[in-house]
């Protein structure tokens, strides 16, 4: 059970069986693969069965809170690409179009949502899926099953992650900030010289098909971008 509490939590966040739109048979079922794969080396470390069951409930929160952790810290790495794809949309008038999304919101941007299902993708299609599981096994060698997961180092870590997953979405979205700045400056000039121009609707057929031909040039070098942060995070997840 507690294993399983562990795991089954991670399962929830991880990419690939992580995602809204895996059923959760799957990750059930991937949870309870991964419990009986680790069980026969955690026996000696897993403590007796306790005779409370307030004390057994205690443990399972314990394990649960890690497994929610431990899961968020690789998530945010694939909430960082749906930012990236939100600013970018901002940036190159593309946010007229919205889509559901459940990490990001009801009214994410279309392109936002097509990179959000991207990151899996690009995770499964690489190899490196097997980086958050082999540090799931690991961690158990930092906090074996009934330990406590000290507040302030988690703390610090997840502070910590939500800055490098926000850092590399501006990172990522930084040449269309860019280039919207010196679009919108050239518009801001035109409308000095020419004050009664719908500068609005002139511009904007412009501002999107430059922002679409952006991205189009662009797109092979913010994956490559993303999949090396990707390494470098995964690589630096407690465990490894």
């Amino acid at each position: 059970m507690l294993v399983f509490a562990r795991l089954g939590a991670a399962m929830m966040l991880l990419p690939g069986v992580g995602e809204a739109e895996t059923p959760p048979m799957i990750r059930l079922g991937f949870a309870v693969l991964l419990t009986a794969l680790v069980l026969p080396g955690l026996v000696g470390v897993i403590p007796k069965q306790p005779e409370s069951p307030l004390i057994l409930a205690a443990l399972l929160a314990k394990e649960i809170a890690i497994g929610l952790w431990f899961g968020w810290l690789v998530r945010l790495l694939l909430v960082a690409f749906g930012m990236a794809g939100q600013i970018i949309a901002g940036a190159a008038g593309m946010t007229n179009v919205v889509q559901p999304d459940l990490m990001l919101g009801a009214g994410s941007a279309a392109l936002s949502r097509l990179l959000g299902l991207a990151a899996p993708l690009l995770l499964l299609a690489s190899g490196l899926w097997a980086a958050p599981i082999e540090a799931l096994f690991g961690l158990y060698t930092l906090l074996p099953p009934g330990d406590l997961l000290q507040a302030g180092d988690a703390a610090q870590s997840t502070i910590q992650a939500v800055g490098e997953s926000l850092a590399l979405a501006l990172r990522l979205s930084g040449p269309f900030l860019l280039a919207g700045l010196v679009f919108h400056t050239g518009l801001a000039l035109m409308g000095r010289l020419v004050p009664h121009l719908q500068l609005h609707f002139a511009s904007a057929p412009g501002q999107l098909l430059g922002g679409i031909a952006l991205l189009g040039l662009l797109a092979p070098f913010l994956i490559d971008r993303w999949l090396d942060a990707a390494r470098a995070t995964l690589a630096a997840l407690p465990g490894h």
